[in-house]
């Protein structure tokens, strides 16, 4: 597989934007009682918070494996990654 730098730099920032997806739903979780209708995922119950984690956490699994990536920083999205493995459990 061969990507452009422009697919590289789309699928990057497809991973933070699901790297943000993961934080803010266990953030919301988090919150417990204290979630409001303003908080996202705050509607869905702890397995469907769960489910939500892991389809993100899967996609960012599968992109990290891929082999043509350059110089993107991975700190936020492996971070994401192992929060993700832990709220998934």
């Amino acid at each position: 597989m061969s990507r452009t730098a422009e697919e590289i730099a789309q699928a990057h920032k497809a991973c933070l934007d699901g790297a943000d997806t993961i934080n803010v739903v266990i953030a919301t979780h988090a919150k417990g009682s204290d979630a409001t209708d303003a908080d996202f995922g705050n509607d869905l119950t702890h397995d469907e918070k769960k489910e939500r984690v892991a389809r993100s956490v899967g996609y960012l699994k599968y992109q990290k494996a891929l082999t043509d990536w350059d110089k993107e920083d991975f700190t936020v999205i492996d971070k994401a990654i192992t929060d993700a493995d832990a709220f998934t459990g």
